[in-house]
């Protein structure tokens, strides 16, 4: 399976001509990551993980495309008749297939920010036992053994201590950052340096990637 980054907390992953997009957000390159995809996974609400305009254009422009999300974001898309049919609302425990890949998830709620700020849904996804995609959480997929993890490096809803203990916890051979948009490069060496250093104790090999590489996982 190719896994392709773009920037912030959106991934693209492609195998015998499928193509499946997580996290398609205003601070990524939505309509590239969107062209020829058959399936989205939206992990959550905020705008940086989804670009309504640029899904619902995708929708209206791809037949073949079906968006999976929480009840919040599924209701949003909706609304809009001409394409509800293609919108499917997704709950944490469950399980299901999106454009020939395997998907199960894990969660329920985005971690919290502050406690005047409303605590919203959050889907965690798991594709093909393989990749796991958090969303906006710290939530550890139970009862398997995740063989590629997709690491929040910096949040405001976060600190570098618990981005390592996330790492530590999941225990992936190998990791690569999402939600890295609000980085500078001086800040992201000393957050992805202690991931590298301390995960690495822990078997876990972590690989920086910027917006488009691409590797095989």
């Amino acid at each position: 399976m190719k896994l392709t980054k773009y920037t912030h907390a959106c991934v693209r992953l492609e195998k015998e001509g499928r193509v499946l997009v997580l996290d398609p957000g205003t601070f990524s390159e939505s309509e590239e990551a969107l062209s020829g995809a058959h399936a989205v996974l939206v992990t959550h609400e905020h705008n940086d993980h989804i670009d309504q305009t640029a899904v619902l254009a995708a929708l209206r422009s791809n037949n073949a495309l079906e968006v999976h999300a929480p009840s919040g974001v599924a209701a949003a898309l909706q609304e809009n008749a001409d394409v509800a049919d293609r919108v499917h609302t997704v709950e944490p425990g469950s399980g299901f297939e999106a454009a020939g890949f395997n998907i199960r998830t894990f969660g329920g709620q985005h971690a919290l920010i502050h406690a005047q700020i409303p605590v919203v849904a959050n889907i965690g996804y798991l594709v093909d036992e393989n990749v796991f995609h958090p969303g906006d959480s710290f939530v550890v997929p139970d009862g398997i053994e995740v063989q590629t993890l997709l690491v929040p490096i910096h949040a405001p809803w976060s600190k570098v201590g618990e981005v390592v203990d996330f790492v530590i916890s999941v225990r992936a051979p190998r990791a690569f950052p999402v939600h890295d948009g609000l980085l500078n490069e001086l800040g992201r060496g000393i957050v992805e340096g202690h991931v590298t250093r301390i995960g690495a104790r822990y078997g876990t090999r972590y690989e920086r990637l910027v917006p488009r590489d691409s590797v095989e996982v």
